[in-house]
């Protein structure tokens, strides 16, 4: 596979430090000004026509099909995933449900991961079930033939999240989307977990989901999602949809997701080396069953993991033994002092959310044989994690006696 990592030369860090800017050669402010608006107006109707037929372009038109403000940010998000076009949306849930509503139509029938998000499962229940699109759950680590048995004549979708959000399933994509085109379906991929190290159309995928909300902000105050193709004729069906559905961002949410991409790659580095380095430490206490950490040397899904991504995020899992009751991991999580208890993740400060009884699986796919949490880590010194943590097991053991 050729390096076309750096083009232009200039390496991932350089370039989110000047994607969408004007330059540095310009007498400008160094970021882009916010555009607040609905109504553009035009110097004659011939003009007002003619700007109406650019719903596919980067126009001015309406403030609902994008501005100098969304522009930037939807350029860079392009580039980081490594595709050419990018619609911004309110919320990663938006992401999520705007491409399977421009891909599924009544009668279709989609593929969908048991360890998917629970807000996606929840639409696939309710509102695409309402449409007569029918869902089956598979096993994330289904392999290629495994996956062709459970399509049919009307699957029209392959929807994939690598790894899992909760538990952690690498998904070996690259075997799942040739399985899918070989039978006419799309693949869709929620590759929040991997941005900037897993690059998706590189790996068979037509359109990849970002929650936005996550590294992209940063810092846990704004809601936003993003989702990307790599083909014109995609496009045209993503921005079809996103306009038909009335998909819109607002700009100020938008401004701040481009200052939070300018240190997204800082962040990434280093929450990384910390999450392992918590992870690791993890992994030799006695109260631990396994450490759901994919770029961990022996946790499940790692040899995958090396295979197609260049490095991990801060988010991972844990399975305490099966003797150490529920009550007591939540006697854990409420003992810890610098994890905040609270869901999403990709922030600068972190997070512990015991996961059992809160996960639905019903492929079969979600008995662990343990307890579980999640672990979100953040910019804190990973020594004071390891400590908080520590203390938290003397709070999990006190109670187990």
């Amino acid at each position: 596979m050729p390096d076309d990592s750096k083009p232009h030369g200039h390496a991932f860090a350089t370039r989110l430090s000047h994607v969408g800017r004007a330059g540095t050669n310009v007498h400008a402010f160094v970021n882009p000004p916010v555009h607040r608006g609905s109504t553009v107006l035009y110097p004659d109707i011939a003009s007002r026509k003619e700007a109406g037929n650019k719903r596919f372009e980067q126009a001015l038109v309406y403030g609902t099909m994008g501005t100098p403000t969304h522009w930037p940010l939807e350029n860079a998000i392009a580039e980081i995933e490594g595709g050419t076009h990018c619609q911004i949306v309110s919320t990663g849930l938006a992401a999520v449900t705007l491409p399977l509503l421009a891909y599924l139509k009544a009668g279709d029938h989609c593929l969908m991961p048991d360890s998917v998000y629970g807000p996606t499962r929840g639409f696939c229940d309710t509102m695409l079930a309402k449409m007569n699109i029918a869902t089956t759950y598979y096993d994330p680590c289904i392999d290629a033939a495994g996956l062709g048995a459970l399509c049919r004549p009307e699957t029209t979708v392959l929807y994939l999240e690598s790894p899992g959000s909760h538990t952690f399933e690498v998904q070996d994509v690259p075997a799942l989307a040739a399985e899918a085109h070989r039978r006419g379906a799309k693949v869709l991929l929620d590759n929040t977990w991997g941005i900037h190290h897993f690059q998706p159309f590189r790996h068979g995928v037509d359109v990849s989901i970002q929650a936005l909300t996550k590294y992209a902000v940063g810092h846990s105050d704004v809601l936003l999602g993003g989702v990307t193709v790599n083909s014109e004729e995609e496009w045209q069906r993503v921005r079809s949809a996103a306009i038909t559905l009335g998909q819109y961002a607002s700009p100020d949410d938008c401004w701040l997701a481009l200052r939070g991409l300018r240190t997204m790659a800082v962040r990434l580095e280093r929450q990384e080396r910390s999450s392992l380095e918590v992870a690791a430490w993890l992994a030799t206490r006695p109260e631990i069953k396994s450490v759901l950490h994919p770029a961990l040397p022996g946790a499940p899904g790692h040899d995958i993991w090396k295979r197609d991504f260049t490095g991990a995020c801060s988010l991972f899992g844990i399975v305490f033994r099966p003797d150490i009751s529920v009550e007591s991991t939540h006697a854990m999580a409420e003992a810890l002092q610098l994890f905040g208890k609270g869901a999403s993740w990709g922030g600068y400060e972190s997070l512990a959310l015991p996961t059992t009884g809160f996960v639905t699986r019903t492929a079969g796919t979600g008995e662990f044989g343990g307890a579980m949490m999640r672990l979100h880590i953040g910019l804190e010194d990973p020594g004071d994690l390891i400590a908080d943590l520590d203390q938290g097991m003397v709070r999990l053991n006190a109670r187990r006696e």
